[in-house]
């Protein structure tokens, strides 16, 4: 299942106000479950539910908006799992501050339920803000990065 079907579920989960969502193929489970507070949290494939579970037990920071980050746009965390800014350890981080992005730019990973997921910019313009420190767990929807939209 592809990461933009997962969002148009989770968007339809939160229009309709649903709590709960299932969905079993031959070797594929998706089950989605929203909270009291909103926040989504993603139990795929038996084998590896552990790991959605352990992210979300923790707690994010919520960012801090002030008046000068007024007019930019958050690129906002997917799903529950943790936040990588390279491709690996030794390898540069796919953006810094300053650097112009384009709606397919890749900006992050996160890894959830032990695959990595490539997040797009989905947004053009120029990186301002990177939010969230490398290797750190991030929820449903939590803002990651600000851009000054082009």
């Amino acid at each position: 299942m592809e990461l933009k079907e997962i969002k148009k579920i989770v968007e339809m989960m939160t229009d309709n106000d649903l709590a709960e969502f299932l969905l079993e193929e031959e070797a594929f489970t998706l089950q989605l479950k929203r909270g009291t507070s909103g926040m989504v949290q993603m139990v795929s494939a038996p084998q590896m539910m552990a790991a959605p579970a352990a992210a979300a037990s923790t707690p994010a920071a919520a960012p801090v908006v002030m008046d000068a980050d007024a007019g930019l746009v958050p690129i906002k965390s997917p799903m529950v799992g943790t936040f990588y800014r390279s491709p690996s350890p030794d390898s540069d981080s796919f953006v810094q501050i300053g650097q112009d992005v384009t709606a397919d730019t890749t900006v992050c990973i996160v890894e959830a339920m032990k695959v990595m997921n490539e997040i797009k910019a989905e947004v053009k313009g120029r990186i301002k803000k990177i939010l969230v420190d490398n290797a750190t767990p991030v929820q449903f929807g939590q803002p990651l990065f600000l851009v000054e939209p082009a």
